[in-house]
């Protein structure tokens, strides 16, 4: 492979992995708006960010199959059709209910698109590069989250909360076009693999019980739920709390962001020196001594806007280290398997980080101790599974 070969696919598949964050990320600074104009509550609208995530989970267990069956072209267009459709219904929707439900949709439609471009990886490189291309993968990926919001909040602001939905169904189009055109079907579809329910879960159950799979899946997702919690209370916390603009709520947002996307390339050059294992077991202990002081400093009332986004930088960092080397070693066993492991894990992921999102949405108060109880308890989880899976591992071996 040329490396402009390499790099082309590096950004075509992080075009597509962008999309569901994207989604995510640019109608954050419209919350308000959206709340004002369809006479609810943000912590109520809250819940279309939760309905995404749900149905990003759903849909992954759902394409997972299907890439594999059908090769990964095929259901990735379906998808990104159905993303597409969701995505104009959002613009024109008139009450909350009926947003929460298209956002499933559109979730349903988006996930093609992560599970795809994360087995894609998997079939397009050799194993010992998957974690540098997925930490080169998050570096595409970080410009959603630094630019999604702030983009929506002078959208918001300029034109209205539905334009950003107009401007979602573009992204999607585009998309579509540019996996048609540019991108190669990567896996040879296999006719033998049934659709029926009970095969599926079979297979699903095969993946699910590798024990190096599940301790880094329920790792990495137990810890990355930390950021949907973020995301789910940061428009409470900084525009209502803290009473910043659209627009400046868009610009910390990037900030964050970039302490994220910043961490997982120092990753790419840590890796020449420590082990994936090692760096995971260091982020995790980060973590959750800085969700900790928060906590304490959130209760007792100790933190201004520059030290909550210090500690929320640090914990974004921490991530940056996480999710790459979860992402590894979780596929790492798997050649054959590649689609279902990583549509069950794309699914682990975003499950738990819809239950750390609901979690936040159910607390209608302005404080920002809901959000940073569902921070301090995936970082505990998460070094907790961490400690015990490699306990099982190593007790196996």
């Amino acid at each position: 492979m040329t490396q402009k070969r390499y790099y082309s696919l590096i950004l075509i598949l992080g075009s597509l992995t962008a999309l569901g964050p994207f989604s995510i990320d640019m109608y954050l600074p419209g919350f308000p708006a959206i709340a004002a104009d369809l006479q609810t509550n943000t912590s109520r609208v809250s819940l279309s960010l939760s309905s995404f995530f749900i149905g990003i989970s759903a849909g992954q267990l759902l394409y997972g199959p299907l890439l594999d069956r059908f090769g990964r072209k095929r259901p990735l267009y379906l998808g990104l059709l159905v993303y597409i459709l969701a995505s104009a219904g959002c613009a024109f929707v008139t009450t909350i209910d009926t947003l929460i439900g298209l956002r499933f949709i559109q979730a349903l439609g988006s996930c093609a698109a992560t599970v795809a471009s994360v087995a894609m990886v998997r079939d397009l490189f050799p194993v010992k590069d998957n974690a540098k291309v997925f930490a080169l993968l998050m570096l595409v990926l970080g410009v959603s989250p630094m630019v999604a919001p702030t983009l929506g909040g002078y959208v918001t602001v300029a034109f209205g909360w539905h334009t950003i939905f107009l401007i979602l169904l573009g992204l999607g189009t585009f998309n579509l076009i540019a996996s048609w055109l540019w991108l190669p079907e990567s896996y040879k579809p296999d006719t033998n693999l049934s659709l029926k329910p009970k095969p599926i879960i079979n297979n699903f159950w095969i993946v699910f019980k590798t024990p190096q799979f599940y301790t880094y899946a329920l790792t990495g997702a137990l810890a990355f739920s930390g950021l949907f919690a973020y995301i789910s209370g940061s428009p409470l916390l900084f525009m209502e709390i803290f009473q910043v603009s659209e627009e400046t709520y868009g610009w910390i947002f990037a900030l964050l962001a970039l302490g994220f996307i910043g961490s997982s390339q120092v990753n790419t050059l840590m890796l020449r020196r420590y082990t994936s294992e090692q760096l995971i077991s260091g982020a995790l202990i980060t973590q959750s001594i800085t969700a900790i002081v928060f906590l304490i400093g959130s209760i007792y009332g100790w933190f201004g806007l520059t030290e909550t986004t210090a500690l929320l930088f640090v914990f974004l960092c921490c991530l940056g280290f996480v999710s790459p080397n979860t992402s590894a070693l979780s596929l790492l066993p798997f050649t054959k398997n590649a689609g279902s492991a990583s549509a069950l894990m794309g699914a682990i992921q975003m499950g738990v980080g819809a239950l750390a999102s609901v979690g936040v949405s159910l607390f209608a108060v302005k404080s920002a101790v809901p959000t940073v109880s569902v921070m301090v308890l995936s970082s505990v989880l998460a070094l907790t599974v961490l400690y015990l899976g490699k306990k099982k591992m190593s007790n196996q071996s």
